[in-house]
């Protein structure tokens, strides 16, 4: 089987990281990559030597599979750019700006039939992969994800920034509607909103609280998820499972000594993991583990909670 011809578009923060694991991936063969900073292509250049671009559109043809992980504002139009050329394409989160422009990628993906899969990487985080198969009808949901300050991403709301890996992983849980939302926040150290927290019901019942800051003094990315017999906590920063299950039988008047179960997890390389599950989909023709489809779902979600806070997205 041939080598796939890889590219990324973006050599920022991000991107780079994607370089990286393309680089080194079997398989795969890293053709270029393109950035509009000459500095940023001289640094990649110099730590991979590989052949950098200034304009993305030189790989147009050139490439079977592209990331892109640029700023958000760009992922519709250089998305749509490498689908139509045939190329299979990875955006980072979220997927576009707006959902009109995440519809017409879907679209267009499928009458090429090409992949298209979103970067919501906490898919990828070992204790979420490890849980999977234990997350059926949950009750309530508890998630908690908090940075220090910091510019990179403050051209958006936090809930674009930050709470839509959550938005992303609950809607994937609970596999359910939205019923209602109720979501309040405010801006501290930029024009847009810092600190966010919405509330949402789903139509089976479930509810979820859901809270994303970027001006907290330390991180946190918790989630906990409270089912009819367990209650599940998983850092998802410390890679840690606490496990909480009731008893079979419950004395009549007594406490119930439920089993308490921690695990640990080696940290791993969620983004590796990522790319070689789109590499997978790309091979085996088959529905990513994040779509596009489930791209859209988080950002329409997200778009709703940041109408609700009184701010536009963007």
């Amino acid at each position: 089987m041939s080598p796939l011809r890889c590219a990324v578009i973006g050599a920022g923060y991000l991107g780079r990281f994607h370089a990286q694991k393309y680089a080194g991936l079997a398989g795969c063969t890293l053709a270029g990559i393109a950035d509009p900073s000459p500095e940023a292509r001289a640094k990649i250049a110099a730590e991979l030597g590989v052949p950098v671009h200034g304009d993305h559109r030189e790989l147009l043809g050139r490439v079977d599979a592209v990331s892109v992980a640029t700023p958000t504002a760009l992922h519709h139009p250089i998305a749509r750019d490498f689908l139509l050329a045939g190329a299979h394409v990875l955006v980072e989160k979220p997927i576009t700006t707006t959902a009109p422009e995440a519809r017409e990628l879907i679209a267009l993906a499928a009458a090429k039939q090409r992949v298209l899969q979103v970067g919501h990487l906490e898919r990828f985080n070992p204790v979420i992969v490890a849980v999977a198969g234990e997350l059926a009808r949950p009750r309530f949901i508890e998630s908690n994800r908090l940075a220090p300050f910091k510019a990179r991403g403050t051209d958006v709301s936090v809930v674009l920034d930050l709470m839509i890996h959550d938005i992303d992983l609950i809607e994937h849980i609970v596999r359910s509607p939205i019923a209602s939302i109720d979501a309040i926040g405010a801006p501290v150290f930029t024009d847009e909103i810092d600190i966010a927290n919405a509330r949402i019901r789903f139509e089976n019942g479930c509810v979820a609280d859901v809270t994303a800051s970027r001006i907290s003094m330390k991180p946190e990315r918790k989630l906990r998820v409270f089912q009819a017999d367990t209650y599940l906590s998983i850092d998802l920063q410390q890679k840690l499972l606490t496990r909480v299950r009731r008893p079979a039988v419950i004395a009549q008047g007594g406490m119930p000594a439920v089993a308490v179960e921690e695990r640990s997890f080696e940290q791993g390389d969620a983004l590796l993991a990522e790319i070689e599950a789109f590499v997978a989909a790309i091979r085996g023709g088959t529905r990513p583990v994040v779509s596009g489809e489930d791209g859209l779902r988080a950002l329409e979600t997200a778009t709703r909670i940041a109408e609700l806070v009184g701010r536009p997205v963007y």
